[in-house]
């Protein structure tokens, strides 16, 4: 994943930065296989941030962002992303935070608006020849001739 941070923030896309302040980080324990390393360590990452209270988002924006992610919020409002990838804790930090980044710039995302079209003039008429065509060449093709 590209390196969605800066100095001040987390950068979510061309006009949204989630500062750094806003971001909640807990490392864990991380389950399953690795030994005596997964045991004494706290390398699971997860980041959580409050769509709701930020500071970051217009209006609208906070809006929109809480109807996409309703299904991902938990009932405190919270967006949580986990990474237990790596041994690193570090590594896991940044990989949540790009997921998080990666997340909300998805959610940002606003479909194109479709606008209705007419066929052009000369679309209706190569439709209406080529249909008589296919009338007239069926036509051709019965057998008239019924003695």
């Amino acid at each position: 994943m590209a390196d969605a941070t800066d100095n001040d923030g987390l950068r979510a896309g061309p006009r949204l930065t989630i500062p750094r302040d806003e971001l909640e980080v807990r490392a864990t324990r991380s389950g399953g296989a690795g030994g005596q390393h997964v045991n004494t360590s706290s390398t699971r990452v997860e980041v959580r941030w409050r769509p709701a209270g930020s500071r970051a988002l217009s209006e609208a924006d906070r809006n929109w962002l809480l109807e996409r992610l309703a299904s991902r919020l938990d009932a405190a409002g919270w967006l949580r992303v986990v990474a237990s990838d790596t041994r690193s804790q570090r590594q896991n930090r940044d990989l949540a935070e790009g997921r998080l980044a990666e997340t909300v710039r998805r959610a940002l995302l606003r479909p194109k608006v479709r606008r209705k079209t007419k066929p052009s003039a000369a679309s209706r008429e190569r439709r209406l020849t080529e249909k008589k065509q296919r009338g007239e060449r069926k036509q051709r093709r019965r057998d008239t001739n019924w003695e």
